[in-house]
């Protein structure tokens, strides 16, 4: 009768740990080469680390819409500020409320904060108005109303797509023009406008004809030359107002009438470089109701004198182009003229993330410096080198020899972290800050608790009898659940974390789950190879005295168990 096979250890046992070894090791090195490459040695920083700027935007209460200030509002504000800021590129900015009427955005210091700045305060309600009346942007005896017959600031647009500028006499023009990309088609009969035009017969009631001077009145006395005063020329109007308003260059100024299309329908908008014409521009898409009363617009303007066939684009009160039209518009539109890139992807940039509910003035603006955080981060960095260095000098009285193969995991692991951090900084956006580092400090007791289980299951084999090498296989996949499921509970409750929480907290949340998953990598690639191959050695196999696996200190049961005999009897007398 053959005899039996001998049973072989547990798969990925003792038969080739130089495997997993290597895998490891080349996951190490391309990392780290990965990291120099992108010329980032370092983690980035937040702005508790490096620096940057705090603002604090006060929520303004328009006249009548005094309740318009509550939690519905002040949070989708938050949504399209983060919006904003990150079509931006700028990474690690926080924007959160305070109180009933604050929002709070720290932005780090970057190449982008500035442009960030600028926008994150910008309401961005965009209105297509008709022009009414158009003159230079300082101060008249009487309103210029362009009776020559020359367009207003701005450019024309033609059935060809193409935007043309007419200068206008005592104005600068603005040169930038809307144009559409569609071919012009039938619309509805526009409904007759009875807003009241400069140098016309007023309506014959009373408030009309008060309201028409009254707007008569503004429009003489208004100043375009200062930027306080551009801002506030339409401040407190509704959408259904005739208003006065400024070009944004300050150049010239006009009466326009209320809005026709409102900047809500616009669904898209993008820069891009106009190739033919050399310039950068600003592509707007319209839904489908936008679409319509753009047309409807268009059609009713192409048949009007000048300055009544121009529309505004009205930015925040201010308009940034007055363009001519010349025949019926739908679908989409582009901004064009004087843009430069930066220009055109901040104009973009706000529009496509839509306006904000509320109108904010800047209350303070904090330069942050590093000097504070990096203070922090020394103290927090002097308690983590104590905590690892008492975790050593636990590991070496109590695991002697043992300690060694746990402080090499620990290597290993911090490699991973660190260039993992590195590369995710432009990969993602992360910025390290205290609380992610405070993250990384507690996962040093994580990853050291999955050695002592290791360690221990093995001790417990010894102890039962057994010698090193079957005790090293017999342990790991009792040790390998618990690690596991320590792992999992660490993860869980880093992922919700992150999940549940805001601003700085999610550093930490985020550096507890990488360096959690990172464990469970190094336990299995890189410490449970690293104890086979140990396991062959004189110095712990013989079972040293500073090996911490000597068997008579973990009072092993003499003698020690061989294997189970494997041959049964074969002579019936025998048994």
């Amino acid at each position: 009768m053959a005899a039996p096979k001998k049973s072989r250890g547990p798969a990925g046992g003792q038969g080739r740990p130089g495997r997993s070894l290597a895998l490891i090791l080349i996951a190490m090195v391309a990392l780290t080469g990965g990291m120099f490459l992108a010329d980032q040695p370092t983690p980035r920083l937040g702005i508790d680390l490096a620096g940057g700027t705090s603002i604090t935007l006060e929520a303004k209460s328009e006249p009548g819409q005094e309740s318009a200030i509550n939690k519905t509002n002040m949070d989708t504000a938050v949504q399209i500020m983060e919006r904003r800021v990150n079509g931006l590129g700028v990474s690690e900015a926080e924007v959160q409320t305070q109180g009933d009427r604050n929002i709070i955005v720290n932005i780090p210091k970057g190449t982008n904060s500035a442009q960030a700045r600028e926008q994150v305060g910008t309401t961005a309600k965009l209105y297509f108005r008709p022009v009414l009346t158009v003159a230079q942007g300082t101060p008249t005896p009487t309103p210029s109303t362009t009776s020559s017959g020359k367009p207003g600031p701005g450019a024309s647009a033609g059935a060809d797509g193409k935007a043309s500028s007419t200068p206008t006499p005592g104005a600068t023009t603005q040169g930038r023009a809307v144009t559409d990309g569609l071919k012009a088609d039938s619309s509805p009969t526009p409904k007759a406008s009875t807003t009241p035009k400069a140098g016309s017969t007023p309506s014959a009631s009373a408030a009309d004809e008060a309201a028409a001077a009254k707007l008569q009145k503004q429009f003489e006395e208004l100043d375009c030359s200062s930027k306080a005063s551009r801002s506030k020329a339409a401040q407190g109007a509704k959408p259904t107002d005739s208003v006065v308003a400024c070009s944004s260059e300050g150049d010239a100024k006009y009466i326009l009438g209320p809005s026709e299309v409102s900047g809500t329908e616009v669904d898209n908008a993008k820069a891009g470089f106009d190739q033919q014409r050399g310039m950068w521009i600003v592509n707007m898409e319209f839904s489908k109701q936008g679409s319509k009363q753009f047309q409807t617009i268009t059609k009713k303007l192409s048949a009007q004198q000048s300055p009544q066939n121009q529309f505004a684009i009205a930015l925040d009160g201010e308009v940034v182009s007055a363009p001519q039209v010349n025949t019926t518009l739908s679908g989409s539109a582009e901004i064009s003229g004087s843009f430069t890139q930066q220009s055109a992807e901040d104009l973009a940039n706000v529009l496509s993330y839509g306006a904000l509910p509320l109108s904010f003035k800047e209350q303070s603006v904090t330069t942050v410096t590093a000097a504070l955080g990096g203070e922090q981060l020394q103290a927090g960095l002097i308690a983590g080198a104590i905590g690892l260095a008492l975790v050593v000098i636990y590991l070496v009285v109590y695991y002697r020899g043992l300690a060694l193969i746990a402080l090499l995991s620990l290597l290993a692991s911090g490699v991973l972290t660190y260039t993992l951090m590195s590369l995710l900084g432009p990969a993602i956006g992360f910025a390290l800050n205290l609380p992610a580092v405070c993250g990384a400090i507690v996962a040093i007791g994580i990853t050291a608790d999955s050695f002592i289980v290791y360690f221990e299951r093995i001790r417990d084999e010894i102890r039962e009898g057994r010698t090193l090498r079957p005790a090293v296989e017999r342990a790991w996949p009792r040790a390998r659940r618990t690690i596991l499921v320590s792992d999992f509970v660490s993860f869980l409750a880093a992922a919700v974390l992150f999940v549940v929480t805001v601003g700085k907290v999610q550093g930490f949340a985020f550096t507890l789950g990488l360096t959690t998953l990172l464990d469970v990598v190094v336990v299995f690639l890189f410490t449970k190879p690293v104890m086979t191959l140990m396991a062959r050695t004189k110095f712990f196999s013989s079972g040293h005295p500073w090996s911490g696996l000597d068997p008579k200190r973990l009072g092993a049961k003499p003698p020690l168990r061989r294997s189970r005999r494997v041959n049964a009897p074969t002579d019936p007398k025998e048994a």
